[in-house]
């Protein structure tokens, strides 16, 4: 694809489309053909984020997009991502920088102030890069939205851009779903439609076929490629979507040898969850069953426990006590059996949160598992973080606004900046907490920390692998994603959307008018 220069946007019929997976294996395939290209997402709604090297926080789909680039996470791929903190109002970060709080109604207002600063994001990364795989946000078809979108077709009409619609046809009603979300668009954005993904399919397609003639037929747009279902892709899931209580985590139908000892590791499913990929690490690991988690009976029955991130700290701790989850981590605290809680999880277990910032509750009792105090500060804390554990040495990421004013618990991590307090973390037996993100996928440490939580689960016989590498997994999945394009997607007819943009002649469709 010598000469390929160009962008082009992948849109969806909904969230959890697939939208993510599609940008990160064409940015792996056209890199692997000698493209230089660039990832991009307008506006993200997203708990799942990442610390850029400049201390700024993205979408983790578009961190993952980035390293299928080979490039490291920068705020350029995604200038507005938005946090959800309940049902009603989200946090927003705006080139990499906490920008306030807001609703839905004064984010619509607010947002139309943002089309300018995406739309010189993005021809700045046109600029510098062959080609820019842009990524819409949810679905194409929220005409409610359409007067300020900044994402989806406000972006492409703005910048030309071809649009590829991707659907989820393992949710049933795909073809539907393409015909109508490019049905119910005006004119100008119908013409942006260039051709359509379907995802996740099983079966014989030849049974599918006929349906994407008539689709053809019915819209004069053709379906780009067929994408089968693929139960081993599994890492860096973005949206919450992917996140459902009693899934496990990990390649499908589990790894290492089945007569050996496992380890059980429950993953509490908070309604706010933020970085659920912090698991993932775990997953990694032959032996290791790692399950999302929203009841007492697996808390206590887990070998190992882990209380991830939330958004919203203060009311995912009320509902911890609600569903009597919170019995149970007190529980498993009181007999010293192995828990982890990674940033909102860890302040869940303090002695008291004083929050004036995020629920403006203000002061609270935690769960008690940790003799700490938790004050919330305005101002977020953003960094990479690197430090020492038990000799090895550790990098990671810190996003929180809570801060421990005082701890009398033994420090587990020593970071380097220093943290505040207790910050990066407090042990005692078999409890582990801290703010740093990212901790888990440090192989060296992972693999030091498994065999202490298996001699403290009474498995002394687990055997920990010496050869497993989460950069490695997710290179593999990433060239895996890649792969499955190569082989099931018209590739050429993407790279010519790519170099000439939409395509010219395209009927508008007025079926559901006449």
């Amino acid at each position: 694809m010598d000469g390929l220069r160009g962008a082009l946007l992948i849109g969806g019929t909904s969230s959890d489309a697939g939208k993510s997976l599609v940008v990160a294996g064409l940015c792996r395939a056209l890199v692997r053909d000698g493209v230089r290209v660039a990832p991009f997402k307008a506006q993200n709604m997203s708990n799942n984020s990442v610390v850029t090297a400049d201390g700024g926080e993205i979408g983790r789909a578009q961190a993952l997009q980035a390293y299928a680039c080979g490039l490291a996470p920068s705020t350029r791929f995604n200038p507005v991502l938005l946090k959800p903190g309940g049902d009603r109002r989200s946090h927003v970060v705006l080139r990499g920088r906490p920008a306030g709080d807001v609703g839905a109604a004064d984010y619509v207002r607010r947002r139309t102030q943002l089309a300018s600063i995406v739309a010189d994001e993005l021809a700045s990364l046109r600029d510098d890069y062959d080609v820019v795989v842009c990524e819409g946000a949810g679905s194409v078809a929220e005409i409610n939205l359409r007067a300020s979108d900044i994402a989806n077709l406000g972006l492409a009409r703005g910048a030309d851009l071809p649009v590829v619609l991707v659907t989820d046809i393992d949710r049933g009603g795909s073809l539907a779903h393409l015909f109508g979300s490019t049905a119910i668009l005006d004119a100008a954005d119908q013409r942006l439609i260039s051709g359509f993904v379907i995802n996740k399919f099983r079966g014989d397609q030849s049974i599918l076929d006929p349906g994407l003639v008539r689709l053809g037929e019915l819209t004069g747009r053709p379906t780009l490629g067929v994408l089968p279902f693929a139960e081993n892709l599994w890492i860096d899931a973005e949206d919450s979507l992917a996140v459902p209580v009693g899934r496990r985590v990990g390649p499908a139908g589990g790894d290492g040898d089945p007569g050996a000892t496992r380890l059980s590791v429950a993953a509490i499913r908070l309604p706010r969850i933020s970085n659920s990929t912090d698991v993932e690490a775990l997953a990694c690991e032959p032996g290791v069953d790692v399950t999302w988690v929203d009841d007492p009976g697996s808390v206590v029955a887990a070998d190992l426990v882990v209380v991830p991130g939330t958004r919203a700290t203060v009311s995912d701790l009320g509902w911890l006590r609600d569903r009597g989850l919170g019995a149970a981590l007190t529980a498993r605290a009181a007999r010293g059996a192995p828990t982890i809680a990674i940033c909102g999880g860890f302040q869940m277990l303090a002695r008291t949160i004083d929050d004036p910032v995020e629920s403006a509750g203000g002061r609270v009792d935690g769960l008690g598992v940790f003799d700490i105090d938790i004050v919330f500060h305005p101002d977020k804390t953003l960094r990479q973080v690197t430090g020492v554990v038990d000799g090895e040495a550790v990098t990671g990421y810190e996003i929180h606004h809570g801060r421990v004013e005082r701890s009398a618990e033994r420090d587990w991590i020593a970071t380097d900046p220093a943290a505040v307090g207790a910050d990066a973390g407090a042990i005692r037996g078999g409890l582990r907490g801290t703010h740093i993100h990212g901790l888990l996928a440090n192989d060296r440490f992972r693999r030091v920390l498994l065999r202490q939580v298996a001699d403290e689960a009474g498995k002394h016989d687990f055997v920990v692998a010496a050869d497993t590498e989460v950069d490695a997994v997710r290179a593999a999945q990433v060239d895996l994603i890649a792969d499955l394009l190569v082989a099931h997607l018209d590739m050429g007819a993407v790279a010519e959307l790519i170099a000439t943009g939409p395509t010219p002649g395209l009927p508008t469709i007025t079926h559901l008018l006449s």
